[in-house]
């Protein structure tokens, strides 16, 4: 069975009714969340790996754990879920916007050069739609900074950070993973942090914890921190998920690979940069020649025709939202934003792309044949209505 397009399947159902039978359905006590970790680690090639509630959590973990002092910076891109940036201020820190490369809408190195300054204390890189953000360039300005490099892979498993590279997750630092309903793999809601340093691995295990040092075997906390824990059944599910993993990338793309070689010869499309490394959460779509109101419509007709797409995939970039520019946090003090600027035009690549460049198709293992070839023609029938004709 595959609800909601998802491959879930008799696996899962085992696995669940096997920690319900267990009677321990908390991780701290369990085996299946401690298994999860090392499965996870393993796979992504890092020495630890960290479980936690939800890849938002999986975020705040490695914020926390870079320690910024209040009013410190992380660079970040605006292209991407907020739950990129909302545990930077809840960290007290301040996140300050970097714009983007105009084809893949991942970080541009040279932009965050531009940013890093006296109080930044991290760059938070995003995968997005499952190409890699370039990681390396990116870790070594970090490096000559003295600043850490967190990845949010969030829709990129299993992506090679360049071609036979190491993964995205074991290049910063740190990377952040999430079982989100509608990521590559699901158990609802959980996420996952992986590292390569102890003394870090120590610090995300205690932050979702209550800073609790299980590892002494006494009752005692240690730091300022929250609640992240995983259940055993969301790790049950994981694991599950995990050893399904390559083949749902392989999966993915093969249909995307399938759809890019019909459309390539579309004059004025975009079609997404794959060097062997792009996994393909998402398949987006890069349109020539259209303003706002133009994109709206190229994404509602091919929604028409049976292919569901967003237009910018944001409604606008994350320093447009109004928690920022209000700001909205503690209260009616606004901090740590009260006093920043976030202004329109702040990343003009980045505002091109999401108002009138992107359209986004959300991509699935399981497409067939035949669902291939309907979002290659409908893609063909809609951009020859409203570009080419």
């Amino acid at each position: 069975m595959e609800p909601s397009g998802r491959t879930i399947g008799p696996e899962e159902e085992a696995a669940v009714l096997r920690v319900l039978r267990s009677g321990m359905l908390s991780g701290v006590w369990g085996t299946e969340v401690p298994a999860l970790t090392e499965e996870f680690a393993a796979l992504i090639g890092t020495r630890y790996a960290v479980a936690c509630s939800s890849g938002t959590a999986a975020i705040h973990l490695a914020v926390a754990a870079v320690d910024p002092e209040p009013g410190d910076e992380i660079i970040v891109p605006p292209i991407s879920d907020m739950g990129s940036v909302t545990p930077i201020i809840a960290q007290n820190a301040v996140p300050v916007f970097a714009d983007v490369d105009p084809v893949t809408g991942n970080l541009d190195p040279d932009a965050v050069a531009a940013l890093i300054g006296p109080r930044t204390r991290a760059v938070l890189a995003v995968h997005l739609f499952g190409k890699p953000a370039p990681v390396a360039r990116l870790r070594e300005l970090t490096d000559r900074a003295g600043i850490m490099l967190i990845e949010d892979c969030a829709q990129a498993y299993l992506a090679p950070s360049r071609p036979g590279g190491a993964l995205a997750g074991a290049v910063g630092q740190l990377g952040c993973f999430s079982l989100q309903q509608y990521k590559h793999i699901t158990a609802g809601d959980g996420g996952l942090v992986t590292t390569d340093d102890p003394e870090l691995a120590l610090r995300l295990r205690r932050f979702a914890d209550k800073g609790w040092p299980r590892e002494t075997g006494e009752r005692a906390y240690l730091s300022f921190a929250l609640n992240y824990r995983m259940t055993e059944l969301v790790g049950a599910v994981a694991r599950e998920q995990l050893r399904k993993l390559p083949a749902v990338v392989e999966r993915r793309r093969g249909s995307a690979a399938a759809v890019a070689g019909r459309l390539a010869g579309l004059r004025g499309l975009g079609l997404p940069p794959d060097d062997g490394d792009h996994v393909y959460w998402y398949f987006p779509l890069l349109v020539d020649g259209l303003d706002e109101p133009g994109l709206e419509r190229y994404a509602a007709a091919l929604t028409a025709e049976g292919v569901p797409a967003l237009g910018g995939y944001l409604a606008r970039p994350l320093y447009a939202e109004p928690v920022l520019r209000k700001p909205l946090t503690y209260g009616s003090s606004g901090y740590p934003l009260a006093g920043r600027d976030y202004p329109d035009g702040l990343c003009p690549v980045a505002e091109d792309l999401v108002y009138r460049r992107l359209v986004v198709v959300p991509w699935n293992e399981n497409f067939t044949g035949t669902d291939v070839d309907d979002i290659a023609a409908a893609v063909e029938k809609v951009h020859t209505a409203l570009v080419t004709s």
